[in-house]
């Protein structure tokens, strides 16, 4: 039996995190601080379980065991899911950090972890550290740490609601103070912390750093990063808005700004997340509703060939995510 699936959120109560995610999306038993939301995830940190329907109470990965290729799709290889997609708020900074690449990743271990931030929400002034500055080295890198200068070496790109960026494995970035964000990543909890600004945990000490591994996967001639630019897309109803926002070998994104209902025809190459952003959605399959409520995400079957989705209010947007 094949439908969309709601997962219950996974919730990370990390030092940096606040309130947004409880007071934006009408969340109820987030911990404080509410740092993270692991929407879908089959990772063994934080396993998604479902919470309706058919196979509610089942972890995603006995699901995708179970059904293979009817849920992940063709393009899948094996039967893990891909993807781990979370929301992001970002009270305070976090720490500047790197993730491995899949070389960096076979070469010294970890899990790769290439990913994508979509900004919900921003501060006037928002903006994140992504990449390095042109003539950074290893040898100037690692003095900087030393010297606690870090911040001087950082490219700072601003950024606003509805804006895009995308952060490869080998990257050394941070997001900063009032973003709130959409992630898109590689299913992978891999993170090398190169400097946490001198704060303190509960406990009166710093978070472990991880400079020996940092230094190991950083990609040192990685290109400079800027923010995304959405490519126009034609809808199957002329009256919707469609926008590619990212495709990278792992994923790609989509936007859609519904004006009525749009239907999706799916070729079982994957399945297909969306995410109700601003507006409660509802997905039709043979004739069935499906409610999904603002700021939560669904999961539909490679194996559902066509469904329907509308928004429950005017010019409802959803992001669309499959391999």
């Amino acid at each position: 039996m094949l439908y969309p699936m709601l997962f219950k959120p996974v919730y990370r109560d990390y030092i940096w995190g606040g309130t947004s995610i409880a007071g934006a999306f009408s969340r109820e038993n987030t911990p404080t601080p509410c740092a993270e939301s692991w929407e879908i995830s089959a990772h063994p940190d934080g396993m998604s379980i479902v919470e309706n329907g058919e196979y509610a109470g089942k972890p995603l990965q006995e699901l995708c065991e179970e059904l293979g290729q009817d849920l992940l799709g063709s393009f899948c290889e094996g039967k893990v899911f891909p993807l781990l997609i979370k929301l992001i708020d970002a009270k305070e900074r976090l720490s500047v950090q790197v993730h491995p690449n899949d070389e960096s990743a076979k070469r010294y271990g970890g899990e790769a972890k290439t990913e994508m931030w979509y900004i919900l929400d921003a501060k006037e002034d928002g903006k994140v550290c992504a990449g390095l500055k042109q003539g950074t080295g290893p040898r100037k890198f690692k003095d900087a740490i030393h010297d606690k200068v870090v911040t001087s070496l950082l490219t700072e790109v601003p950024v606003a609601k509805d804006k895009a960026i995308f952060i490869p494995g080998g990257l050394v970035h941070a997001i900063c103070e009032g973003c709130m964000i959409y992630e898109v990543q590689q299913n992978s909890n891999t993170t090398y912390r190169v400097y946490d600004w001198d704060r303190v945990g509960p406990d009166g000490k710093g978070r472990p750093l991880h400079i020996r591994e940092a230094m190991e996967v950083i990609d040192w001639h990685a290109p400079n990063i800027g923010l995304l630019n959405a490519i126009p897309m034609s809808a199957n109803s002329k009256a919707n808005k469609r926008e590619r926002i990212l495709r990278c070998d792992y994923f790609t994104m989509e936007r859609y700004t519904l004006t009525e209902a749009e239907i999706f025809e799916n070729d079982g190459t994957s399945f297909i997340s969306l995410f109700a952003q601003n507006s409660a959605i509802v997905v039709k399959v043979d004739g069935v509703d499906y409610s999904v409520p603002a700021g939560r995400s669904c999961l539909i079957p490679a194996g559902i060939k066509n469904f329907t989705v509308e928004g429950a209010e005017p010019s409802a947007r959803i992001l669309v995510v499959h391999i």
